[in-house]
């Protein structure tokens, strides 16, 4: 059995949460850019991930707080489904990919760093982007910073999606 090392991760995943802290998915419209959301569409936004897989490792977000996916409203499902098109379109233009990974990790078992707000995970995938770090060094290699991947995306988000 393969399986995929991703050790950096545990700095998320170990930490404390506050009793009462505010979930982080919970962004009110006027903290875009302080919270690095992409863009809003209907129910649902495009946010980055600030433990990412890649550069350009985004999360596609319903608006309301809800842990369960079956509780998603038709309308909630369609704008984060709608996003996930339109963010592969932006992947194409912008980075180039050759593919992308699209995901969700529904309960702790399956491995939710967060369980009480569901979300869409979107890494953007280019032959070759594996090599040695991951395995022999535990370090993955984050080519791009965080703040130039949103620019980026928000700028294609702006001209192409609203």
């Amino acid at each position: 059995m393969d399986r995929i090392w991703a050790p950096w991760r545990i700095e998320y995943i170990g930490s404390a949460k506050p009793k009462g802290a505010k979930c982080f998915l919970c962004i009110e419209p006027g903290h875009d850019q302080e919270n690095l959301v992409v863009g809003r569409l209907g129910s649902a936004f495009l946010i980055m991930n600030r433990y990412p897989y890649t550069n350009g490792h985004v999360m596609v977000v319903p608006v309301r707080h809800i842990g369960l996916a079956e509780e998603l409203t038709d309308e909630e499902s369609l704008d984060m489904m709608r996003l996930v098109k339109r963010t592969v379109s932006l992947f194409k233009d912008e980075f180039k990919v050759d593919g992308v990974n699209v995901g969700m990790n529904l309960g702790r078992a399956a491995g939710a760093g967060l369980e009480d707000h569901v979300h869409i995970h979107m890494v953007p995938r280019w032959f070759g982007d594996t090599n040695f770090m991951p395995v022999v060094g535990e370090t993955r290699v984050i080519s791009e910073h965080l703040f130039e991947s949103y620019q980026k995306l928000k700028r294609k988000f702006i001209e192409k999606v609203l």
